[in-house]
């Protein structure tokens, strides 16, 4: 079992409809098999599926991980909900899911490919700065490679592929650097793709900018349960003047206001894609009363929940 499940704090009751009920949303910690160094594990989709085939797909039900999901899809069509929309990805394409999205599989077919994982602290510190905006929550959750890129990186990624299952041939320390220089070199390329925007904000390696971006990390793991910027200072380790310096040369918003917006970009999925009703969305978001959520929802849209989810289900609907 390469992931294991714990809970965040007081998660939300959801059960397989959407309302609450005794299954509840868990966030899974990386726990490979024993014997695999480092937060890094390689297999093949179809490996995978063989080895875990009543999890967590059968049947299917939502959750959330501290680690990246990355799969390239070699025949068939991976079919793969992500924060709450189904993404199809295409034979050369690759999907992405990041820490703190919630997913959901769906069956998996007669689909092929190569499966890795990996924890956010395998990069180095100059591969982790280079990718941000690949590594970024908004990024893409499907990308279509350059055409130039396409078989290099299917290449890479079957030499990770052999160089994970040569555990033993090599020294410890040695295997495991070949894994993080192949995995970097694979994302690096990776990030040529047409569907990554590349911006400027990464190019300052300031102590804030590295404050905001772990404040983003957390953010994704904890936005349901933690509301308050001292919060995320606490978990962060520094004070709440810092963390809110970081925001404002970052984004030129307040922690609180980020904070606010990503738990309304949550309701915003989970009320128009996903289906669920108010109060279900309230409590995922750990909001106490159901009445609270709809002053929030309105002060931030104009629309009450129940308005929002008639205007995206759309006439017949």
């Amino acid at each position: 079992m390469m992931v294991s499940k714990r809970h965040s704090r007081q998660p939300a009751r959801v059960g397989r409809s959407g309302q609450a009920g005794e299954a509840s949303v868990p966030l899974y910690g990386f726990q490979p098999p024993v014997g695999t160094p480092y937060g890094l594990e390689v297999s093949t989709v179809e490996d995978f599926f063989a080895e875990h085939d009543d999890w967590p797909w059968n049947p299917p039900r939502p959750g959330r991980a501290t680690f990246h999901y990355l799969i390239l899809v070699t025949e068939g069509e991976l079919l793969h909900d992500v924060d709450h929309v189904t993404r199809t990805v295409a034979g050369g394409q690759w999907l992405w899911v990041r820490p703190g999205h919630a997913q959901c599989w769906h069956p998996p077919g007669a689909v092929r490919g190569l499966f890795i994982l990996f924890e956010p602290d395998v990069l180095t510190s100059d591969a982790a700065r280079l990718l941000a905006p690949l590594t970024a929550h908004e990024a893409p959750a499907v990308l279509s490679p350059h055409p130039d890129d396409a078989d290099w990186l299917r290449q890479t990624a079957l030499q990770l592929l052999d160089e994970h299952r040569a555990l033993g041939r090599r020294r410890l320390d040695v295997h495991h650097a070949l894994r993080r220089s192949l995995l970097e070199s694979l994302l690096l390329r990776l990030a040529n793709s047409p569907d990554v925007t590349t911006t400027g904000a990464t190019e300052d390696g300031t102590g804030r900018r590295d404050t905001y971006a772990r404040f983003v990390d957390a953010l994704e793991l904890h936005f349901r349960e933690l509301h308050r910027a001292a919060d995320y200072a606490e978990l962060l380790g520094c004070s709440v003047r810092t963390l809110s310096r970081a925001a404002r040369d970052a984004v030129g918003k307040g922690v609180r206001e980020v904070i606010d917006q990503r738990r309304l970009l949550e309701a915003r999925r989970l009320l128009g894609g996903a289906g669920w009703d108010a109060r279900t969305v309230a409590q995922n978001l750990g909001f106490t009363d159901p009445a609270n959520f709809g002053r929030f929802f309105r002060g931030h849209t104009g629309l009450t929940p129940a308005a929002f989810a008639a205007r995206e289900a759309g006439p017949g609907m």
